[in-house]
């Protein structure tokens, strides 16, 4: 956990520069094609943030938020959580499933409907079952970027299946970047600079700069 003092910081900062947020296209949602039950995905920031449609213009979503670390102000709490807001809520891991309008969730972005239909390999359940499990969920949690986040909210609520197909990705990526040939070679050529211009370093600080790089070439 930051310090109090930190994370106001940050929060100053992020009010400060949030000119993003006034450049929000304003896109009028049609919510009589959502069913209760469906699942609601839009772009935000450097993601897709997921929801699940509740009915009479709800939409309940795992979102972080930094504000209920910083008050107790339940009015400002309920408001729409800027991507400011989010993203220092993804850094100090605070989170909570709430329940926002289609408006806020959209964020002025085009919803999709029901995508992860055409990629998840279980059917749904049936959309009062979705709803009713999404509902059971509401209140503060822990999040955690690659563990679980609003995709894993939303797979569990329409599939019973907790998993994030961005985390998947997100990891894929990350394991081809450090198991390549070129990481290994980096961390080779690492291990041989600390051998030879660091007199001073024991075998046993020497060993494990040896067998990274190796490991890293095995598995490349």
């Amino acid at each position: 956990m930051f310090p109090l003092q930190f994370l106001y910081s940050l929060f100053y900062i992020a009010v400060v520069t949030d000119f993003e947020e006034k450049k929000k296209k304003v896109i009028q949602y049609d919510i009589s094609t959502y069913k209760r039950g469906d699942l609601l995905e839009v772009p935000r920031t450097l993601f897709t943030h997921f929801g699940i449609y509740l009915g009479n213009n709800r939409v309940a979503h795992l979102i972080p938020d930094i504000l209920p670390v910083l008050t107790t102000d339940e009015k400002a709490i309920e408001k729409m959580v800027t991507n400011n807001r989010l993203i220092l809520g993804v850094i100090a891991k605070k989170a909570s499933v709430r329940v926002d309008s289609v408006e806020d969730f959209g964020y002025g972005a085009e919803i999709l409907v029901n995508h992860m239909d055409k990629v998840c390999s279980r059917p749904p359940f049936e959309g009062e079952e979705v709803a009713r499990r999404a509902e059971k969920l509401f209140g503060s949690v822990v999040y955690s970027l690659l563990w679980y986040n609003c995709e894993h909210y939303v797979m569990y609520c329409r599939y019973g299946t907790s998993m994030s197909f961005q985390t998947y990705q997100f990891c894929k990526v990350v394991r081809k970047i450090v198991c390549s040939k070129t990481s290994s070679l980096i961390s080779f050529l690492l291990c041989l600079f600390i051998m030879f211009y660091m007199d001073s370093v024991s075998i046993f600080a020497i060993l494990p700069t040896l067998i990274i790089p190796f490991t890293i070439w095995m598995a490349s």
